[in-house]
């Protein structure tokens, strides 16, 4: 008989162990050892390494409602953070098939490979759909995976460390992810046949501040016509100030906006006296929203996935987005002068606000899709247009 791949084991060589001691059995890939985090769950049926290398999931076990996760394999184009080696994005994948062996032009490995370079610790064969039934009335849940191919586990300390996990409310997880320097992005978005391409020479310039940024947030801009440097987390107004701004970005990120703002909201309200145009996504858009006096909460579960629909009151248009948050803005807190924009439909949650009579709006979803449908690209190009109006240009036009 031919040796058994090591993707396709069977047997309890895996554990996902909750908080309130439900232990679940799987098969184990990816990294070995063990990892706590909170556990949630994503719809989106593609765009798996995306997902995974997304900072915004740092902290974090993603539960994939799609079954098959792995058919097209992985790549080293299909990532979403600036830096691999530190390895910002989810600590584990939880997944319902056995990963196979991959089929896509595009593959350069299998998914068992890259998640053991990447060290997440994945597991297979769980009943995704009662789990996320489990998470939906529950909520979120404070959770350790563990993969260890000889089947051995201290299931008592496992049980323990979940329990023991303070969870991500007051968790700052930016400075974690962050940029550790300022650094120049050209790098333009991907084209059938072409892969990324190269911007060129342009005197629009915009900071963005990183907590945490996707890469196809940068390309976006990069894309409109725009010089963009990329700034730590932890840079001041002064520092921003000096590189001579035509916009600002505040990036997504992971953690509790509450505990990052306790330095990032102080240089985000000496941004907002300037009048530079700032435009924030994610927890860019939740550190917009403190800035401003607004509250944020945490959510019972969260929104993470492809299928979201949200309405945009400044068009009236409803558009289906990619999210990934587990806080969100309180609207009964935002302040006067302070409109809300955007608002999930599925929920009615706070989806976007803008600042009466100013050039500065956020929204909480992610209109760079990767992955995920493009009814918001506009958003980027709004935020460029209102650049181009402060600097006396023509706007663009309208897609």
């Amino acid at each position: 008989m031919a040796e058994t791949e090591p993707w396709s084991v069977r047997g309890p060589t895996a554990l996902l162990v909750l908080a309130d001691g439900t232990v679940f059995e799987a098969n184990g890939l990816g990294a070995t050892g063990h990892a706590v985090g909170e556990l949630c769950f994503n719809t989106a049926l593609t765009g798996y390494q995306e997902i995974l290398t997304d900072p915004s999931y740092a902290g974090q076990i993603v539960t994939f409602t799609f079954p098959h996760i792995g058919n097209v394999g992985a790549n080293s184009e299909d990532i979403e953070d600036l830096n691999p080696a530190a390895r910002a994005g989810a600590v584990g994948a939880v997944f319902r098939a056995d990963v196979t062996a991959p089929s896509n032009y595009r593959a350069a490995e299998h998914l068992d490979a890259w998640l053991k370079r990447r060290g997440i610790v994945a597991l297979s064969g769980i009943d995704t759909r009662a789990l996320t039934a489990l998470l939906r009335e529950k909520g979120a849940a404070n959770a350790v995976i563990a993969h260890s191919p000889d089947g051995r586990f201290d299931v008592e300390a496992l049980k323990k460390e979940a329990r023991s996990w303070s969870g991500l409310v007051g968790l700052d997880l930016a400075r974690e992810v962050t940029s550790g320097q300022s650094s120049t992005w050209t790098e333009t978005p991907w084209v059938w046949s072409e892969g990324y391409g190269t911007a060129g020479e342009t005197p629009l310039h915009i900071v963005a501040i990183d907590y945490g940024v996707k890469r196809n947030i940068l390309r976006m801009l990069s894309s409109l016509g725009a010089k963009v440097t990329v700034v730590p987390a932890t840079a001041t107004a002064e520092d921003i100030l000096a590189m001579k701004p035509d916009g600002i970005f505040l990036s997504n990120g992971p953690g509790d906006p509450a505990a990052t703002g306790e330095y990032a909201v102080p240089t985000i309200r000496a941004l907002l006296e300037t009048g530079i145009p700032i435009f924030g996504i994610c927890l860019g858009h939740q550190m917009l929203a403190l800035a401003l006096g607004a509250k944020t909460v945490k959510m019972h579960q969260g929104h993470h996935g492809a299928n979201h629909p949200v309405k945009d009151f400044t068009t009236g248009k409803v558009e289906i987005v990619s999210m990934n948050h587990g806080f969100a803005v309180d609207s009964k807190s935002l302040p006067e002068g302070v409109e809300e924009t955007h608002v999930s439909l599925f929920d009615g949650s706070n989806c976007g606000i803008a600042l009466t009579g100013k050039p500065v709006f956020s929204v909480q979803h992610h209109p760079e899709a990767s992955p995920g449908p493009q009814d918001s690209h506009y958003l980027f190009r709004r935020f460029v247009n209102l650049i181009r109006e402060r600097k006396g240009e023509p706007a663009l036009a309208e897609r």
